[in-house]
C-alpha cells in the first residue's frame, strides 16, 4: 500500500521504494530507507508531513505513492 494511503498516526514500516534512480537516491537521503519505520503526521493539500528517522519531512503526494509500506 503506498504511503500516501495510511492513516495519520499510523506507524509503517517501509517495504519497498519505487521510481528511477535518482529519486529512490532522493528519499533515502531524507532517511525512506527499506525496513524504517515512517509516520504520517498531517496531510495539508495533498501533500504529507511524515516523521522519519526523528525528524519531519514533507512530501508531495506523488513522491508518497512511491514508496510502498
Amino acid at each position: 500500500m503506498p504511503l500516501s494511503m495510511v492513516k495519520e498516526g499510523q506507524p509503517s514500516v517501509i517495504k519497498r521504494i519505487g521510481g528511477r534512480e535518482e529519486v529512490r537516491k532522493f528519499l533515502e537521503n531524507l532517511g525512506f530507507v527499506t525496513g524504517g519505520t515512517v509516520t504520517v503526521v498531517s496531510e495539508v493539500g495533498g501533500n504529507l508531513i511524515v516523521n522519519v528517522k526523528d525528524s519531519r519531512v514533507a512530501i508531495g503526494k506523488d513522491m508518497a505513492n512511491r514508496i510502498l509500506v
